[in-house]
Parts: C-alpha cells; structure tokens; sequence
C-alpha cells in the first residue's frame, strides 16, 4: 500500500534529515506559489506539488544543469571530473526532490533519499581524485562510508513511518470494534445510526 506524505511524516521530520553530506529533501508545507523556491533559490512561479510544478521543476533542474555543465568545459583534470560531478548531483537532488514531492509517497521520498547519496557519493569520489596515496583511501573510504549511512538511514526511516503507522492503523481498528460492540446495545434506525456514526469516525 503506498503511504502518502503527510502528518506522520511531518512530525517525523527531524528523523528524515538527510546528512549534510547528502544534502536535504524538502518535505512540502503549505506554502504560497510566490514564496515557494526551488532547492537553488530560483522562485517557484506555479502552486507547488502540482502537476505543472513538477513539469517547471524538471525543466528548470534541465536548464541548470547545463548551464553549470557549460561552466566546467574551461576545466581540466579532476577541477573538471568535480565540476561536473557536482552540476549532476545537483540536478539529481532537484529533480528527484520535484518527483517526491508531486508523488507525495513514503516510496518515493525514500527513493529520492537514494538516489541523491547516490549522486553525492559519485561527488566526494571526483572530490578525492584531488588527492594521492593513502590520504585517496581514506578519503574513498569515507564517501563510501557516508554514502553506506544515507542508505542505511532512509530505510530505517522508511520502516520506522511504515511501523507508527500500522500501530496506528491497529489502534483505530480496535477502537471501530470497540464502537460497534457498543452499537449492539440499540436496535433498529437508532443501531443503524450508530454503526454509521462509528464507520464515520473510524473511516471504515
């Protein structure tokens, strides 16, 4: 069953931080089409977490990327390897930022999650070809090791939302039960009524 993103999500906000090696996904609030900012800045002309949002959002993440790619062609060498490593990752946090949140769903946040400690990983690697020897391994060993913790954390996350919100399911469950049985003690339209009222508040 896919979960949409919503109150749960939000309580649980700080628990979804990404670290700052594998920068941060922007859970949606409510927010006027004026304010709203793109993760570059840029103002978002169109009601966010809409279908035309996510459409401006690809096309903007485009239009940026190859203007930062464009930037890295009077480069060489690994400043080069780094330039462009970083306009991808870029683009990838934009656009997959844009899909989580026009999908609104615990899977693709998660994914998103994924794919930008993905991104970021392929970042810290061109980062490291700027040094040699064991500083190299060690400095491989550690965009590893963060990305490792990113993809460690957003599952964990992930099944952490998934386990508050079956409890909550089984809560509200056992309490429509607990509503019906009290229904048995009426007969007729004032039973029916009352099964209504419980399926109501229960959203059976």
């Amino acid at each position: 069953m896919k979960r949409t993103i919503g109150t749960a999500l939000l309580a649980l906000a700080p628990a979804l931080a990404l670290a700052q090696a594998t920068a941060t996904l922007q859970v949606p609030a409510a927010q006027h089409p004026a304010t709203a900012q793109y993760p570059d800045g840029a103002p978002m002309t169109v009601a966010a977490g809409s279908k035309e949002q996510y459409a401006q959002a690809k096309a903007h993440a485009a239009a940026a990327y190859k203007a930062a790619r464009a930037q890295c062609n009077s480069l060489a060498g690994t400043p080069k390897d780094i330039c462009v490593a970083q306009a991808k990752a870029q683009r990838v946090r934009a656009e997959e930022d844009a899909t989580a949140q026009f999908k609104n769903t615990l899977d693709a946040y998660t994914r998103a999650r994924m794919r930008i400690a993905a991104a970021n990983y392929n970042l810290d690697r061109a980062r490291c070809g700027a040094v040699a020897g064991n500083d190299r391994d060690v400095c491989l060993g550690q965009a590893k090791a963060s990305r490792v913790a990113a993809e460690v954390d957003a599952r964990a996350d992930k099944k952490s939302i998934e386990a508050r919100a079956d409890a909550r399911d089984e809560k509200r469950t056992a309490q429509y039960k607990v509503a019906l049985e009290k229904c048995d003690a009426f007969a007729g339209t004032v039973k029916d009524n009352c099964v209504s009222a419980a399926k109501s508040a229960y959203g059976e």
